[in-house]
């Protein structure tokens, strides 16, 4: 009896459903563990968030495509930081960028922890999308160095995606805004209000 050989893995695309560069189909290269979000999730999430991208400045942790800070720039987002630690992950989105001519983006390949963990800029973002790889544990640790090292401001929303059986605990500060299930994934946006002193 033959073997049957392994699949090929493909490269596949991302397309921006809304804004400035609407329909806009970009490649992705096929990456061991990334997941571009869909275009529902992705519909939803920009739904939800569609009168505060204009002019927000936006932090991508685990970029992967990029898809989530990419079609925040085309919505009017004014700046977009994308964190991506798989190097060809990286360029692709650097390429992307510069196939869109967009000045006002700049990719970081390094791990989204090691990004959080210093903020010397004292810099504040109005959006974060956090979306980790599954089954990892990253989640919890990055939004208590989102607001350890104080990355966001009273008024900061944060998207986050993550496996149904997974059982993060958010800071004590964080409101849930809305909330979606969507098969094995849970979708999450949160506004950040100010920490209680005690």
């Amino acid at each position: 009896m033959k073997k049957r050989k392994p699949q090929a893995r493909t490269d596949g695309h991302i397309r921006i459903i809304s804004g400035k560069f609407k329909g806009r189909k970009l490649p992705v290269k096929d990456v061991e563990g990334l997941r571009p979000t869909t275009d529902r999730v992705k519909e939803t999430v920009f739904n939800w968030l569609m009168a505060d991208t204009r002019d927000a400045n936006v932090l991508d942790c685990f970029a992967g495509s990029g898809s989530l800070g990419l079609e925040s720039l085309s919505r009017f987002a004014q700046h977009a930081t994308f964190i991506e630690l798989d190097k060809t992950a990286a360029t692709q989105i650097t390429q992307n960028i510069q196939t869109l001519a967009l000045d006002n983006a700049r990719v970081i390949h390094t791990s989204a922890l090691d990004y959080l963990r210093s903020n010397d800029e004292q810099h504040t973002f109005d959006i974060v999308y956090l979306d980790p790889p599954f089954r990892k544990d990253l989640l919890f640790p990055c939004c208590e160095l989102l607001e350890s090292a104080e990355w966001l401001h009273d008024d900061s929303l944060i998207y986050v995606e993550f496996e149904k059986e997974a059982q993060p605990n958010f800071p004590a500060n964080w409101q849930l805004l809305k909330e979606k299930k969507a098969g094995q994934v849970i979708c999450m946006l949160f506004n950040r209000g100010p920490v209680e002193s005690i």
